[in-house]
């Protein structure tokens, strides 16, 4: 991104409101760590089935109880996220700890796609018998990367 481009979304009428309301910004902020814990809290619990905890509870129905979650917070991150973003467009772009959040989100995603494009399919084929490594290792990566993701997040507001 260019400086003309960051320093344009700073100066665009939705950053301009909430960086001079006094009440837009933290609005802005729960509404995104809403998302957070509605997207990572979920995500963690089946992280942690596949590692084997709670081994009582079907993959296949922890996965259609608690993955919607996530989906759905990405409704309320996404947005937030962006428009707090624009109000500090330049300074977090070139903060280092602001990209390695983007890229951990990149990586974030990507793990996901391989989980349920790949390795779920084999998971509930084999009824919770036995997980394979691959869902193991996605899992462990998953609450590894989610919780960098955080840090860097709570590293951003200082």
């Amino acid at each position: 991104m260019t400086d003309t481009m960051l320093q344009w979304l700073e100066n665009s009428l939705p950053a301009i409101a909430i960086s001079q309301s006094i009440w837009l910004y933290p609005i802005l902020e729960i509404v995104h760590i809403t998302g957070i814990a509605l997207l990572v809290g979920p995500a963690i619990m089946f992280d942690l089935r596949l590692l084997g905890f709670s081994k009582n509870l079907p993959v296949s129905l922890l996965a259609r109880h608690l993955l919607p979650w996530s989906r759905r917070a990405l409704l309320l991150i996404v947005p937030s996220g962006l428009l707090l973003f624009i109000t500090n467009a330049a300074a977090l772009w070139y903060d280092p700890v602001f990209l390695i959040k983007m890229l951990l989100l990149l990586v974030a995603g990507l793990n996901a796609f391989v989980f349920h494009r790949f390795t779920f399919r084999s998971v509930t084929a084999l009824n919770d018998a036995i997980l394979p490594t691959g869902a193991q290792v996605t899992a462990g990566i998953s609450i590894i990367i989610w919780l960098a993701i955080i840090a860097c997040g709570r590293l951003l507001a200082y």
